[in-house]
């Protein structure tokens, strides 16, 4: 698990059908920057934890990601 924080969000004219209504978001995590399918709602600026390999499939198992926003951190 890593924490970082939405950077912004991706918009693809074309995706996989399995991905349909899927948001993806940009997360920087110290000096990179990950896409990851967003579970929770997140917005631009929050706090995030992101899980990532095969960590994020048990979160999403019908959509193929690497990386998954789990939970919007308070503090």
């Amino acid at each position: 698990m890593r924490i970082g924080t939405v950077s912004g969000s991706v918009w693809a004219t074309r995706k996989a059908a399995c991905l349909s209504g899927q948001t993806l978001l940009v997360i920087r995590c110290g000096e990179e920057d990950l896409v990851a399918a967003d579970l929770v709602g997140a917005g631009s600026g929050d706090r995030v934890l992101l899980v990532t390999g095969s960590g994020a499939r048990i979160y999403c198992p019908e959509v193929p990601v690497d990386a998954a926003v789990v939970a919007i951190l308070d503090r």
